[in-house]
């Protein structure tokens, strides 16, 4: 299985603002921070903050800030959120069409099973679990003087 970009900036953005919550960090401070793209990634916290995850305000003094506690996120939750297809080939997907062999076909299944097991181990790990070197990363991604 492999998640996209998509999701990895969300990651990505979650452990940021889980290392210097409550405070806000601006969309360029994470773009900087990572070398990753501000187009791409002011998409990805849109959908985090319909998702209810952070908190976005615009202005002078805005920002992104986590709203959510670190330890009530699962990293299953969010892979969940921010993929919106997990099927790791076509016919486990919603939107194809069905495939000639499907009806004795295994594969099928046991793909079906791996993908759920990679979710539940997602779901036994929170962002407060991969953000417990807090004041590590923050110094990695130059975040400052930040508390953490």
């Amino acid at each position: 299985m492999q998640l996209t970009s998509y999701t990895d900036y969300a990651f990505r953005t979650l452990i940021a603002l889980a290392c210097v919550a409550p405070e806000k960090l601006t969309v360029g401070e994470i773009s900087d921070s990572y070398g990753i793209s501000l187009n791409h990634l002011l998409k990805v916290v849109q959908k985090l903050a319909e998702l209810g995850y952070v908190e976005t305000t615009r202005g002078k003094s805005g920002g992104v800030r986590l709203l959510a506690e670190p330890s009530s996120l699962t990293l299953g939750a969010i892979v969940r959120g921010m993929e919106p297809e997990l099927g790791v080939v076509p016919c486990l997907r919603t939107d194809q069409r069905p495939c000639v062999i499907a009806p004795a076909c295994k594969l099928k299944s046991i793909l079906h099973e791996a993908t759920n097991q990679f979710l539940r181990t997602l779901d036994e790990q929170t962002l407060a679990d991969i953000t417990t070197a807090k004041p590590r990363i923050a110094r990695l991604l130059k975040l400052g003087a930040r508390p953490c």
